[in-house]
């Protein structure tokens, strides 16, 4: 595979990766401020199946991509984007991870709830806030990620 498809092919998977995560969060965040039930246990099972789908699919193949791209490239992998990159992508993934349990928690909370006709339990609110907050860093760190692909820098900064 050519040093130019395997780029294609990362560029397209972090794009994936981050427009799959702002949709989610996009979607959900405003299915919840609606308070109907019914929109947000739909809402919750599409964003499920939309990480199963797309994120776990493109994270996959991220670091694969990469790797290559690394070695093709003549970059040596303890290059600082290199390292700050991997740190940061595996960071990434520890707040993913329990996130993606969260929404199948709240998957089934809000689908229980509207099949009997409830309100949301407290626990759905809870899962909620947490999921809102764990996606902050997770958020900012892949902004860095991309900051670092474009700029390579040697050391940290900014400028």
């Amino acid at each position: 595979m050519s040093y130019l498809l395997l780029k294609y092919a990362h560029v397209l998977g972090s794009a994936i990766l981050f427009g799959t995560g702002l949709g989610i969060a996009f979607f959900l965040f405003f299915a919840v401020r609606t308070k109907d039930v019914a929109g947000i246990a739909h809402t919750t099972k599409l964003v499920v199946m939309a990480d199963y789908i797309f994120t776990l699919s493109a994270a996959l193949l991220q670091p694969i991509t990469g790797s290559l791209l690394v070695w093709r490239g003549g970059y040596d992998f303890f290059d600082f984007w290199v390292m700050a990159s991997l740190g940061l992508y595996v960071f990434i993934g520890l707040c993913w991870i329990p996130v993606v349990f969260m929404q199948i928690e709240m998957s089934q909370l809000a689908n229980r709830a509207a099949s009997q006709q409830q309100v949301l339990p407290a626990r759905f609110h809870t899962l909620y806030r947490r999921w809102f907050l764990m996606g902050w860093p997770a958020f900012i760190a892949i902004l860095a990620i991309f900051w670092l692909m474009i700029s390579k820098p040697v050391a940290f900064s900014i400028f």
